[in-house]
């Protein structure tokens, strides 16, 4: 099992010592560091500055959205990232959701699944670097002739030569449809809220994927990165308990009652009665009592606490359910170096 430190996106401010944690991280053998965004900080810039002090670990997106950047601009940043840390860049996908997409980036949140299909395929021309770039559509045509071009738009290659043409891509996804797109078209999946219980319907998804003509991927070579909280404790009830509140926010604030694909993962896990009345509760401003209305099972399904014994259980039973790194957050160095201690060694 190989560990991902997850620094996320910013709050309010930039976190004190994200820098701290990445020397951690590289000194005590993580094998990725990994920077999300959602609509404040980006993912590219965290990694470019703290991980200039780096030499060994891979510098992830977990993950760009791809409504904030065309395609052709993401393939910049990604061969830029790239040439910089040496050729350690993995480019970590998402779509977000509608709220996301089009109330921040005043895009259509529509086709999702063929939005990000095209995406991938223009990002790849871009960085294989073989012909001027050229792309048909609907999504992303290349180049432009819709409404208001002035006809003068011609195909062209990157200027700068990619360190490498074949940056790897994962692909964060939770529904089925998702799942198997990612095994079919990426070089890993960005999983969120996994649980080692669905591992058989998971691979349903993913062989679905890894079947399709033109797969890029096999199982052998394909890496599943699950964002997992791992918590090394004595006191298991006290530390369940103090994750509930994260879980309920979102399981019942994200997105929209209508539309939330955290809460929709959980519902395929059994928990439909649960979400339900987490969501009436926590949009009713009740969040403690959402918090509360949360199982302890709901919380240990899809997170790792315990002391040294279970915490090791646990994560063989992960890698025994096909996951090949666990991405988890950590809140100093010492607590790098404990899971480090407990996980690799």
């Amino acid at each position: 099992m190989k560990l991902g430190l997850q620094l996320g996106y910013w709050g309010a401010q930039p976190p004190a010592n994200a820098g701290e944690l990445v020397a951690a991280a590289e000194a005590e053998g993580f094998d990725a560091v990994f920077a999300a965004e959602s609509w404040g900080s980006d993912a590219f810039t965290p990694l470019a500055w703290w991980g200039s002090g780096t030499q060994r670990v891979r510098l992830g997106t977990s993950v760009v959205q791809i409504s904030a950047r065309t395609p052709t601009s993401c393939a910049m940043h990604a061969l830029t990232l790239d040439h910089l840390s040496g050729g350690r860049h993995i480019l970590g996908l998402g779509v977000s959701g509608p709220q996301v997409v089009e109330g921040w980036y005043g895009e259509p949140f529509a086709k999702p699944l063929a939005r990000t299909r095209e995406y991938v395929s223009v990002v790849r021309k871009v960085l294989a670097r073989r012909e001027p770039v050229t792309n048909p559509g609907p999504h992303y045509p290349l180049p432009y002739d819709g409404p208001g071009t002035t006809g003068l738009g011609k195909p062209l290659k990157p200027i700068t030569h990619p360190l490498r043409d074949d940056i790897p891509i994962w692909i964060g996804a939770e529904g089925p449809k998702n799942v198997a797109l990612s095994a079919e078209i990426a070089d890993g999946w960005l999983a969120i809220y996994y649980s080692p219980r669905l591992a058989p319907m998971y691979d349903e998804w993913l062989d679905e994927g890894f079947s399709r003509p033109g797969a890029r991927r096999t199982r052998a070579d394909f890496e599943i990165a699950a964002t997992c909280q791992v918590v090394v404790t004595d006191d298991r009830a006290g530390t369940v308990a103090g994750l509930k509140p994260v879980t309920a926010l979102y399981v019942g604030g994200m997105g929209t009652p209508e539309l939330n694909f955290h809460a929709q993962v959980y519902r395929r896990m059994g928990y439909g009665d649960v979400v339900d009345e987490v969501t009436r509760l926590f949009r009713a401003g009740r969040k403690d009592e959402a918090a509360a209305a949360i199982p302890d099972e709901m919380v240990t399904e899809t997170m790792i606490v315990g002391d040294r014994d279970e915490v090791r259980a646990g994560v063989k039973r992960w890698s025994d359910a096909g996951v090949t790194m666990l991405l988890v957050s950590c809140h100093d160095a010492e607590h790098v170096r404990s899971l480090a201690d407990v996980v690799l060694r």
